[in-house]
């Protein structure tokens, strides 16, 4: 039996205030691929397509990282969603 390899995706919406369309993860890695960061763009075709520990590590780093965090909901969806 094969395990499925699915492909995940982080989103973000803002918690107060108007309702503004969800931005979405691209991630920022060094030529080594070491990861260095993420910036939300609203493109979901542009956004980085990952695994579930590589969107983990996204949501951990967006949630301490990020200056205004507190103001978004962060979480991880699957393609397709």
């Amino acid at each position: 039996m094969e395990t499925k390899d699915q492909r995940y995706l982080v989103q973000q919406n803002k918690l107060a205030g108007d309702k503004t369309a969800p931005v979405f993860a691209k991630v920022m890695r060094s030529k080594e691929g070491k990861f260095e960061g993420v910036s939300f763009i609203r493109n979901k075709d542009k956004a980085t397509i990952m695994t579930v520990a590589q969107a983990q590590e996204v949501v951990q780093w967006a949630t301490t990282k990020k200056g205004n965090a507190q103001e978004y909901a962060t979480k991880i969806i699957c393609v397709g969603q």
